[in-house]
């Protein structure tokens, strides 16, 4: 279960200009209001429903800080912590005293976390219509570093129209990982703290 984990947040993703055909560059009112969303959203809260290529799923709390922080904490599903700090990605093994760390830009988090980088050049609709709209982003050239799958309702009162529903997200060994949200809330003070993690390797409970 760890493995999936990572795999939610540092399965790798290159966000280069996503090449299109000629009829599609014309802008999409889908991913425009998608971006809209982001900008609109600096916080947001939901629980949480991960499950891997096997089957098996892991559940939690998610909070987002824009830009930049995120904090999935699997309470006591598994012994594990990720966080974002706003620079870098954190894995955070409480069991065997272990912290890995990525730079944001390199995980496919990333597309959720930067409020102000331009969808249209790494993202494309594949789905707009009354109930949803689901996002791909993926790098072209690349196909081995994988593809992220974002999934928003249309719900009238949110803001700007979305709620992140969800995403796919599949890595460079063609697995698949899904993580499901429920019980969104937006735009609630939420503390700096939270994006900090007691160090394993060092003595001291989880925080």
């Amino acid at each position: 279960m760890r493995l999936s984990a990572l795999a939610l947040a540092f399965a790798p993703l290159m966000l280069a200009p996503l090449a299109t055909p000629a009829a599609a560059q014309a802008p999409a009112r889908g991913l425009a209001q998608v971006q809209a969303h982001l900008r609109a959203v600096e916080t947001m809260t939901a629980n949480f429903s991960q499950t891997d290529r096997r089957g098996r799923t892991m559940s939690g709390t998610l909070t987002i800080k824009r830009p930049g922080k995120i904090r999935f904490d699997y309470g006591r599903s598994a012994n594990i912590l990720i966080v974002g700090d706003g620079r870098a990605l954190s894995f955070v093994d409480y069991d065997v005293r272990q912290v890995q760390r990525w730079p944001i830009g390199d995980s496919p988090l990333s597309v959720l976390l930067d409020p102000n980088r331009d969808l249209a050049r790494f993202a494309r609709i594949v789905r707009d219509d009354d109930q949803v709209v689901v996002v791909e982003a993926r790098d072209p050239r690349r196909r081995e570093y994988g593809t992220i799958t974002l999934a928003f309702a249309r719900v009238a009162s949110a803001p700007s129209g979305l709620i992140l529903q969800g995403w796919n997200m599949i890595d460079a060994q063609n697995n698949l990982t899904s993580v499901r949200l429920s019980a969104q809330r937006f735009n609630m003070p939420v503390a700096d703290n939270l994006f900090t993690f007691r160090d394993p390797r060092r003595r001291g409970p989880r925080s």
